[in-house]
């Protein structure tokens, strides 16, 4: 009888523990939205790292997709856009020899001749006019080599900075671009042959608008790699062109342009003198005599 009771207190006891656990398991069902995955701790911290991160809308960033400023172009001395153009007139022994050494230095530099212009003459006064496209970066180095090439008598260097100019078209070249894209979804989906036609004369506008800039674009970006260098090579026996010779001051410079200020003055007067004379003759000796008499 005793063994019997502690069987039935026994049951009675596991029947609570059944009970009690179906009732946790109910209230968490309720709890949580049904068929929604049970969410754990590391759940949690991972969703909260998430959200912390740079570039995630909790974090303030922007969204994936989301349109974002231009950055603005990079103008420093090293990234700008610069045309490098010189002239440069050298007296050597041997033009054709000169010339020739000329052409190995702008080969060796990656560059080529864009012209050769030669004047045979007779006792050494040959002359040679070289037009050599280099890269820039090696423009310097290429005029002194050059330059030590013979007797240098004149250089002049120019730049232009076009770095304004290159960012204006880059940005027309954009806008452009998506413009023809666009118009040729609209060409692609046109209903009638009216639309047709005339998405076809627009597109067309817009590709020819498109090449322009482009050849533009390609222009400048030829001028700004390779630099433009006009070589003037003289005989021995050559005359320097005006405006090249070393010595443009001083007393005797000074002097010599005077003198051929007096010469040419003197010139002019005697023109006029020769223009009036005919007339001084003809009408003052029959006044003169008049007079006289």
């Amino acid at each position: 009888m005793r063994k019997r009771g502690h069987i039935l207190l026994g049951a009675v006891l596991l029947s609570g523990a059944l009970l009690a656990g179906c009732g946790a398991d109910g209230a968490a069902d309720q709890s949580s939205p049904a068929g929604a995955p049970a969410m754990n701790e590391g759940d949690a911290g991972g969703d909260a790292r998430k959200a912390a991160e740079p570039g995630t809308a909790a974090a303030g960033g922007a969204e994936p997709g989301q349109d974002t400023p231009a950055g603005a172009p990079d103008l420093r001395v090293d990234q700008r856009s610069i045309i490098y153009t010189g002239t440069l007139t050298v007296q050597v022994k041997d033009v054709d020899v000169a010339a020739a050494q000329i052409t190995g230095i702008t080969g060796g530099t990656g560059g080529f001749i864009g012209g050769d212009e030669r004047q045979s003459g007779n006792g050494g006064t040959d002359t040679a006019t070289l037009k050599l496209r280099i890269p820039a970066d090696k423009f310097g180095a290429a005029l002194e080599q050059i330059a030590k090439l013979g007797d240098e008598k004149n250089r002049a260097i120019n730049t232009e900075d076009v770095t304004e100019q290159v960012v204006d078209l880059d940005a027309r070249i954009t806008v452009q671009q998506a413009r023809v894209d666009s118009g040729r979804k609209l060409l692609a989906s046109a209903k009638s042959l009216s639309d047709l036609v005339m998405l076809e004369k627009e597109v067309a506008t817009r590709e020819s608008d498109l090449a322009s800039l482009q050849g533009k674009k390609r222009r400048l970006a030829d001028l700004t790699a390779l630099s433009t260098v006009t070589v003037v090579l003289l005989g021995p026996e050559a005359p320097v062109p005006a405006g090249t010779d070393d010595d443009t001051t001083g007393f005797l410079s000074g002097l010599a342009d005077g003198w051929k200020a007096l010469v040419s003055s003197l010139g002019v007067l005697l023109t006029v003198l020769g223009a009036l004379l005919p007339w001084i003759v003809a009408l003052g000796l029959p006044t003169w005599a008049i007079l006289y008499l």
